[in-house]
């Protein structure tokens, strides 16, 4: 069965439009900045323009290839030809003033479901990987983790985040990334306290911690992971807080399984940093889902109360940020099973010093 066949599993309409380039991608595997999918239960169609249609139709096997010329006129003849009168549409993605014109469009011929249904049933496909899926994350983590271990002698005192950074996306694309997941975190000594702050112009110190949140992407799918290291050798405070994040950190991944709300696998984690008295200091939530897309569904936050479902990949990512002194954050992400997880960071959490 192909996503498209599984994704009628979950819709009750005539057709479903998919427009978002993410979303195109997840059904057609071909990467494009345009082009809609007009998917029904019987068939598939990409519609694409004349910059892709011959990369489209050597590529794209699951969904017939048309070169896009008139969105609206196009549309129209297949809804025509496969007798559809209903049709969703993404809510998440698609803008009011597309939706509109659809609606302009086609009058009362079609009726458009603008609901939440098409986003929902999508999300839900996409949260869990398949083997293929689970290859590619693997791919970007192996290329992370390479690029961090050969960074690490470049880290040193009086390097700038910025220099450190920049350092750190050569090694990724070097090692094979086709982009990166988000742009890199590299933050040093006070700077650490802001969970994403941005790299700046600030030189590395004796004694501070060095914080560092970044990911590869390969063939679409990203990692992502962060590491704190010290350069020198951390006082007794620095100490103690990393040991802290590093305990709610292992309880998370003990945790983590098939079967637990989101809220229930944050709760965990957090309530070790509140017992240790810095409650006010983690405000983001333990983790989120990652795949074609840096954050994605499922959540581990405490106002997500869904389940987690084996196949998902989630991070696990507490943090202590303690203004005008340091922060501290250690992240991996995992495949979550019923009986656990596996975990696809295999980088070293022991507190580093350089």
């Amino acid at each position: 069965m192909n996503r498209f066949e599984k994704l009628f599993e979950h819709l009750d309409t005539d057709c479903a439009l998919i427009t978002s380039d993410v979303n195109r991608r997840y059904f057609t595997g071909m990467k494009s900045s345009a082009g809609i999918v007009l998917v029904f239960p019987e068939k598939a169609y990409l519609l694409i323009d004349f910059r892709y249609i011959e990369k489209a139709r050597a590529t794209v096997k699951n969904a017939e290839v048309i070169e896009l010329v008139n969105t609206g006129k196009q549309v129209h003849e297949l809804i025509s030809r496969h007798k559809a009168h209903t049709m969703a549409i993404e809510s998440e993605t698609m803008t009011v003033k597309t939706l509109n014109g659809y609606r302009r469009h086609f009058m009362k011929e079609v009726d458009i479901d603008d609901s939440d249904a098409l986003s929902n049933a999508i999300n839900r496909l996409r949260m869990i990987k398949d083997d293929e899926e689970i290859f590619c994350i693997r791919k970007a983590q192996e290329i992370a983790e390479k690029s961090l271990d050969e960074l690490m002698p470049f880290i040193k005192v009086g390097k700038t985040e910025r220099e450190i950074a920049l350092e750190l996306n050569r090694l990724m694309f070097q090692n094979g990334a086709e982009d990166l997941s988000f742009e890199t975190i590299v933050l040093s000594g006070r700077n650490t306290s802001m969970p994403h702050g941005v790299p700046s112009d600030k030189k590395v110190q004796d004694g501070e911690f060095v914080l560092m949140d970044f990911g590869a992407v390969w063939n679409g799918y990203h990692s992502d992971m962060t590491r704190t290291i010290c350069v020198g050798e951390p006082d007794e405070e620095m100490k103690k807080v990393y040991n802290i994040v590093l305990e709610a950190q292992l309880a998370g991944l003990e945790n983590a399984r098939a079967g637990i709300t989101g809220k229930e696998l944050d709760k965990i984690s957090r309530d070790i940093i509140e017992r240790a008295g810095y409650g006010d200091n983690f405000g983001h939530s333990l983790g989120h889902g990652v795949g074609l897309e840096i954050h994605e569904k499922p959540n581990a936050s405490p106002n997500y109360n869904s389940v987690l479902e084996a196949g998902s990949v989630v991070t696990v990512e507490p943090g202590i940020y303690i203004e005008g002194k340091f922060g501290v954050r250690i992240e991996d992400f995992v495949i979550l099973t019923e009986n656990g997880c596996d975990n696809l960071t295999k980088y070293a959490k022991n507190i580093i010093s350089l």
